[in-house]
C-alpha cells in the first residue's frame, strides 16, 4: 500500500511538469502552421458607408520559422487603402508570436505607414486546408483577409 501511494505521488508530481513542457510545443506547432508564404485571395473591408466590400488588391504574407513576418498589399487604385496603407500600398515587417490556437501578435519593426512602427497588432486567425483567414481583434476594425499557401 505504501509503495502504491508513493507511485501515485510521484506520477502526480510529474504531471504538472509534463503539461508545462507540452504547452510551448503546442505554440510551436501553431507557429509551424503559419510558416510559409501566403498569397492574397481576398480582402474584405468596410467602406465609408459601413458596407463590407471586397477590395481590388493583391499581396503576400510571409512567416518564417524563426518568428519573423512581412506583409505587402497593393491596391490596384492608388487612392484606395486603409490605415495600414499609403498611396494604395501596405508594407510592414517585424516579428510575430502565437498567443494561442486562434490569435497571433505581429510586432511592427518597420512599415510604410510610420505610425505603425513599434505597435503590436493582435490578429485572430484560422487555418482551413491551404487557406489562412486573418481578422483584427480590434472591435472598431471590420476587415477580413483570406490568404492561400503558395
Amino acid at each position: 500500500m505504501k509503495s502504491l501511494l508513493l507511485s501515485v505521488l510521484l506520477v502526480s508530481a510529474a504531471l504538472p511538469a509534463q503539461l508545462v513542457v507540452e504547452a510551448p510545443h503546442r505554440d510551436e506547432e501553431n507557429q509551424n502552421r503559419l510558416v510559409g508564404t501566403w498569397k492574397l485571395v481576398s480582402l474584405e473591408e468596410a467602406s465609408a458607408d459601413g458596407q463590407v466590400h471586397k477590395a481590388d488588391c493583391n499581396g503576400m504574407f510571409v512567416f518564417t520559422s524563426d518568428g519573423k513576418a512581412s506583409v505587402q498589399v497593393m491596391y490596384r487604385n492608388a487612392q484606395t487603402g486603409s490605415a495600414y496603407a499609403q498611396g494604395g500600398y501596405e508594407a510592414s515587417y517585424g516579428s510575430y508570436h502565437i498567443d494561442d490556437s486562434s490569435t497571433f501578435t505581429f510586432h511592427i519593426d518597420g512599415a510604410l505607414v510610420r505610425t505603425l512602427i513599434g505597435k503590436d497588432l493582435k490578429r485572430a486567425y484560422e487555418i482551413s486546408g491551404n487557406r489562412l483567414i486573418v481578422r483584427s481583434t480590434n472591435p472598431n476594425e471590420h476587415w477580413r483577409v483570406v490568404w492561400e499557401r503558395y
